[in-house]
């Protein structure tokens, strides 16, 4: 732990098949008083790595990022929950900032492991991720790409879909400005492999919610991703890799909002 006397903060981890990237994530967050991995079944050695580095593993049935997350979450021991995926990394200068934030803000008096905040206080912290694709990191495209990974227990709750979740605190908000290191995607296999199943998930998201029938979706909502992340959000500078993430981006649009219309046409089929 520390020396600065900062409350307890417990790191969650949802895993499946992470063996090449578990052990330097855990070992990223090594400082923290505790480390939670929720891994749905993996059949590689995520589990048996994790086991390793100490931390408290438990295997459970994937039920979506949201579900598995609010999940860790629960169980999670400290009153601040620090949220990473394993192909992300903690820097040392994170790790500063972060405990230097909840030291300063929510550690005035008594027991520093237990301090709550003021009402005042910020009861989560956004960071910046620094997203490295296909041999460099992505300057434009994806960052500052903020996520509220850094949040109270008792003030925090994960929103969303299976996929695209996100964390919703009752509070106030502050920025961190040191990066969170991704690992998102090292090569473009990666991310055509994981455009395949998330966007399985993010039709089924559509469906349940009666949304993606229109053919609209599919003439529309590409072009106006690739619009967005190309000249928008600038990926124009950031080279190849700009327009491949532009590109694919749109792709990720297009098979989601497909595979939506697809099982619409299949339900309808069965109905009739």
């Amino acid at each position: 732990m520390s020396a600065l006397a900062r409350p307890k903060i417990s790191v969650t981890i949802i895993t499946k098949n992470e063996e090449a990237e578990i052990r330097e994530c855990i070992e990223s967050v090594a400082w923290a008083d505790e480390i939670i991995v929720v891994d749905s079944f993996s059949t590689d050695r995520t589990v048996e790595i994790a086991n390793e580095m100490g931390a408290l593993v438990e295997q459970r049935t994937f039920t979506g990022f949201t579900d598995q997350k609010q999940h860790a979450s629960d169980n999670a021991a400290g009153p601040w929950i620090l949220n990473i995926d394993a192909d992300e990394r903690v820097t040392p200068e994170l790790r500063a900032e972060i405990e230097g934030a909840l030291a300063k803000s929510h550690a005035p008096n008594g027991d520093p492991g237990n301090a709550a905040p003021s009402n005042g206080d910020p009861a989560g912290y956004t960071i910046p991720r620094r997203t490295w694709y296909a041999g460099a990191f992505v300057k434009h495209a994806w960052w500052p790409d903020r996520k509220l990974r850094l949040f109270l227990k008792e003030r925090g709750r994960w929103t969303g879909g299976s996929v695209h979740e996100g964390m919703a605190v009752d509070g106030p908000v502050a920025e961190l400005q040191s990066p969170l290191v991704h690992y998102s995607f090292r090569t473009l296999t990666d991310h055509l492999r994981t455009i395949n199943n998330l966007t399985e998930h993010g039709a089924d998201d559509l469906v349940r919610a009666g949304a993606g029938r229109s053919i609209w979706n599919l003439i529309i909502r590409p072009p106006s991703t690739f619009i967005k992340m190309y000249f928008i959000r600038r990926g124009i500078l950031d080279g190849w890799r700009g327009l491949v993430i532009a590109f694919l981006s749109a792709a990720h649009t297009t098979l989601k909002y497909a595979k939506a219309r697809q099982r619409h046409d299949e339900a309808d089929e069965t109905r009739s």
